[in-house]
């Protein structure tokens, strides 16, 4: 048997992008931390070439959920990190990180498992994403149910979907939001909902009422603020300047 070589097992390699996801996320903040948190999230996949043939993605059309394969490219380091601290504990607790999904990882790859709504040669339309607008993504590859899920697994350091908080509308605010989707072609309200649910500011902060946060969706600016510990309220949607 011939001799490993550690020389060999650490030369680097590289890698390319198939493709380039056009996502409804124009900023990091705000983004759901995990896929499928916010079914609203639609965005497309566009493959270079030579994958934007029919050939690539034939088949595709039987299966409803993908794997994607992808960059953290807003978040890549020269210096690995050893040690992360992941906001599902607050931002304030560090851990190993082949312990977390922090997006700090060692060659900036991430993975998410995202709906498969239509399958067109050169595009791939999904929803419940987690990815940033722009983001390199490194491969596809078809979810399969059988082992994919795995029925006794468990995670104790993430055993459950963060809680939601509330969401509360300035009436203008609402009708804004629908006026926006409607021109969009997008389920804007629901999206701007289910991300806002699940809290996005860092958790180590105590969010003063008069403090106002804003994120960027489509091309619409929300703005929004916490009334109460525990309470979002939108103020406004606005057209993006």
């Amino acid at each position: 048997m011939a001799a490993f070589s550690l020389d060999h097992a650490i030369m680097p390699y590289s890698v390319s992008p198939i493709g380039f996801v056009r996502s409804c996320f124009k900023e990091k903040f705000a983004i759901p931390r995990q896929p499928q948190l916010a079914p609203a999230a639609r965005g497309v996949l566009e493959l270079v070439a030579p994958f934007d043939s029919g050939d690539a993605v034939q088949g595709l059309e039987q299966v409803s959920h993908v794997w994607l394969l992808f960059l953290f490219h807003q978040a890549l380091e020269d210096q690995p990190r050893l040690k992360v601290r992941p906001p599902r504990l607050g931002g304030n607790k560090s851990m190993g990180v082949f312990a977390t999904r922090a997006t700090h990882r060692p060659n900036g790859i991430g993975q998410s498992v995202v709906k498969l709504d239509k399958v067109e040669p050169g595009k791939l339309w999904l929803s419940g994403i987690d990815l940033l607008d722009g983001t390199p993504v490194l491969d596809i590859k078809p979810y399969v149910p059988y082992a994919d899920s795995v029925a006794c697994a468990y995670n104790r350091i993430a055993d459950a979907a963060p809680q939601l908080i509330e969401v509360q509308w300035l009436d203008d605010a609402l009708s804004q939001a629908h006026n926006h989707g409607l021109r969009l072609g997008e389920p804007l309200v629901e999206l701007i909902e289910q991300c806002l649910a699940q809290d996005p500011r860092p958790a180590y902060q105590t969010p003063l009422p008069e403090r106002r946060y804003g994120v960027r969706f489509w091309d619409v600016d929300v703005r929004w603020h916490y009334p109460e510990p525990g309470k979002i309220c939108v103020l406004e949607v606005v057209a993006s300047c």
